[in-house]
């Protein structure tokens, strides 16, 4: 399963709540929870494929994968976000994107659809004292009826220091 989107035009990293008012988001799910990214991020959506691991990586990165002639490394982010048990199915999808020029896979338990949130849609992420929560790499939760998504700032996420796929500098 190949979907293809066409990319461009992203939002600032440091985009506030009122920037993301009528962003279209693709939205897929973490165990039990349901998560939105910029669809203008997203290049294609393929089923889940074996990787080559690569020695020392850290866990989260399963490896890398061969896509048309690009080495694209693939990041489980069921592992990153410290989910519990990983289990691949016929569900597992790997969401191929396109952050700051560099391609990068993300594999997720499922994808579900791509959404238009309004303003008034989007809230604020709640302000946590607790250091050992980071909330960082969130830019707001979005609401549709019964349904909370949490919004991430995918380029943040990818160019965090635990991460280092995509270098600082190029968010500047």
């Amino acid at each position: 399963m190949t979907k293809s989107f066409s990319g461009g035009g992203a939002v600032a990293p440091s985009a506030v709540v009122e920037e993301q008012a009528g962003s279209e988001y693709l939205t897929f799910t973490l165990g039990q929870e349901e998560y939105g990214i910029e669809i203008l991020k997203v290049q294609e959506i393929r089923g889940y494929e074996a990787v080559t691991r690569i020695a020392n990586a850290p866990e989260f990165i399963k490896g890398v994968m061969n896509l048309r002639g690009i080495i694209v490394p693939i990041v489980d982010m069921r592992i990153k976000f410290n989910l519990g048990k990983v289990e691949y199915d016929e569900f597992t999808v790997v969401i191929i994107l396109n952050v700051v020029g560099r391609v990068v896979g993300i594999v997720v338990d499922s994808v579900s659809d791509v959404i238009q949130l309004g303003a008034e849609q989007i809230r604020a992420v709640p302000d946590f004292s607790s250091s050992t929560f980071d909330t960082q790499y969130i830019t707001g939760l979005g609401t549709i009826e019964q349904r909370m998504l949490i919004l991430v700032d995918i380029e943040k996420l990818m160019s965090g220091a635990d991460m280092a796929l995509i270098e600082q500098t190029t968010l500047q």
